[in-house]
């Protein structure tokens, strides 16, 4: 059974979270605050946070960032703002979703159980060289001569998934539906948030921007 973590400071959400996810027959830790979750985390490691960005003790954000830093594990950020940018803050910082509330519990789980498929997902005992880079598939691991280049779950897998097709453009449309499960035609700078973050750690020649469709990664 997988472990996931929830905090939200508001009783009503927490626990109709926490129920719902136990129904789909999760282990599930609760927490209401910033620090209480960074210490459930570290005490219990968990397969998935689910994490308010509103809390207090230090917000969703910082949780975020300690939690990725210990080591690195899908989070499903929640929302009450309106505003984009604070989805785009969390996204890259290592956040691998966001749901803005109101939600539904259905979308919730479904959001869950993409992330978690991901997790499963078993890699191949080889390796890939693209632009320079060594992509280590079993080991989730890149590097550039002898240097690891630290990567989030995520930026590791959209790597993969260009790296796979080198040179081939690649739309945002299938690249939203195969990482983040999401249908075909969803409005979301998702995946350019975590394009721009791949680049600051990569370099920004290695992705190109095919213009009107999505991106490619450079074979050379």
């Amino acid at each position: 059974m997988k472990r996931i973590l929830v905090v939200d400071d508001e009783p009503t959400i927490l626990a109709a979270v926490a129920t719902r996810l136990r129904a789909e027959e999760f282990l599930v830790e609760t927490a209401v605050d910033g620090p209480s979750a960074v210490a459930a985390a570290t005490t219990s490691p968990p397969d998935l946070v689910v994490l308010d960005v509103m809390l207090p003790g230090f917000d969703g954000l910082e949780v975020c960032r300690r939690i990725q830093a210990a080591q690195p594990v899908p989070v499903l950020m929640l929302t009450a703002r309106s505003e984009e940018t604070d989805m785009l803050i969390g996204l890259g910082i290592g956040a691998d979703d966001y749901l803005t509330k109101p939600f539904s519990m259905r979308e919730l789980v479904a959001r869950v159980r993409v992330l978690l498929r991901r997790l499963d997902r078993v890699g191949q005992s080889q390796a890939l060289d693209v632009g320079g880079y060594r992509i280590d598939l079993e080991g989730r691991r890149v590097h550039r001569d002898d240097v690891e280049i630290h990567l989030t779950r995520t930026e590791f897998d959209l790597l993969v998934f260009l790296a796979s097709r080198p040179g081939a453009a690649v739309s945002r449309d299938a690249l939203l539906e195969h990482l983040w499960g999401w249908a075909s035609g969803v409005e979301s700078r998702t995946v350019d948030t975590h394009v721009k973050a791949l680049r600051r750690k990569l370099g920004s020649e290695l992705i190109r921007t095919v213009h009107g469709v999505g991106y490619a990664l450079e074979a050379r």
